[in-house]
């Protein structure tokens, strides 16, 4: 089975308690694994400001996925999300071979450093 690579992230509301925030996360990590996905990296980004107020709220508990999985689960996954009244956005794309390589630059912390030149070494 061929495995497309994928970076989903959902915006949980803020009047969650860090236990149900918790478990909502764990619900759809659960909902990956248990559907043939492979999860390459996860990153809780915490309470951030939200760029426009969504259902009469300010900030959101953004939470990312990057992994491997068929494409049948996309489907399932965003049936998931719509069901679930504690996500107040989401998104996830498939992502193509330099996203990928990108992904991995900038978990190696190589993305945004400058390359040194010969004068600056001098």
């Amino acid at each position: 089975m061929f495995l497309n690579n994928y970076e989903t992230v959902f915006i949980l509301t803020p009047v969650l308690s860090d236990l149900q925030m918790k478990d909502t996360v764990d619900k759809f990590r659960k909902v990956l694994t248990d559907n043939g996905a492979e999860l390459v990296h996860e990153e809780n980004m915490g309470l951030r400001k939200l760029a426009y107020p969504i259902q009469h709220k300010n900030t959101g508990y953004y939470q990312l996925f990057e992994f491997k999985a068929p494409g049948t689960l996309i489907e399932k996954l965003n049936i998931e999300y719509l069901r679930d009244e504690r996500v107040i956005r989401h998104l996830t794309i498939a992502l193509d071979k330099h996203a990928v390589a990108y992904n991995d630059r900038k978990r190696n912390g190589l993305v945004g450093k400058k390359k040194q030149t010969e004068n600056a070494e001098k």
